[in-house]
């Protein structure tokens, strides 16, 4: 039995209906995988900078912290560092209660800015109790006040790096916050511009002592 030739025309149309839906199906798959695409990326992108702000922040209050934490072991130290001297100091009382005024406002500090000052002002107080010791050769040659003095000279250079690091922590974050595309993220997440911690002009002088 010998098969019918197809008609060509009717074949024709319909190849070339099929070619224009699949066509039309690809374009439609391609475009929707462009918008997906496109979604994935956006997304990537918030999270990024979502997480990148998240990080600078935890970095920000961890230095904070460490600042807080090193301002208290100052504290903790004075009142040891005073018994040692008091013998020897008798003469000084007014150097030893600006030293003991200056350790009550940092302990009674409500924030970390406020600590901050008090701390200056108490390790401007106390370079004045160190500066005095030199006039007493046996308090320097005391072993507890040798080691308080080491400790506290310590802590000055923690207190000074967590400061240091505090503010470059600031600064990234500022950058950050500050530039395109970051700010546009920022104003989306609310949040808000940080201070960097900055030492008042009048505690930058070395404090004087008379002897």
């Amino acid at each position: 039995m010998i098969e019918s030739a197809p008609r060509g025309g009717a074949d024709s149309t319909y190849f070339l209906k099929l070619y224009k839906h699949r066509t039309s199906y690809f374009i439609m798959a391609l475009w929707l995988w462009i918008i997906v695409g496109i979604l994935i990326i956006l997304i990537g992108i918030l999270i990024s900078y979502f997480n990148r702000f998240a990080v600078l922040q935890n970095r920000i209050e961890n230095s904070s912290s460490q600042i807080d934490v090193q301002l208290k072991k100052r504290a903790d130290l004075v009142p040891n560092l005073l018994e040692s001297v008091k013998g020897y100091m008798k003469h000084e009382k007014s150097i030893i209660t600006e030293v003991t005024n200056a350790r009550k406002a940092l302990v009674s500090a409500g924030n970390l800015g406020a600590k901050l000052k008090a701390g200056d002002k108490l390790q401007n107080a106390l370079k004045s109790i160190f500066a005095l010791a030199e006039n007493y050769p046996n308090l320097k040659a005391s072993d507890t006040f040798v080691q308080l003095q080491n400790e506290l000279s310590s802590i000055e250079d923690k207190v000074a790096y967590a400061r240091q690091y505090y503010n470059d922590s600031v600064l990234e974050y500022d950058n950050l916050f500050s530039t395109f595309p970051g700010n546009m993220f920022a104003r989306l997440f609310k949040k808000q511009q940080k201070s960097y911690f900055q030492i008042a002009e009048s505690e930058r002088k070395v404090p004087k002592v008379q002897f």
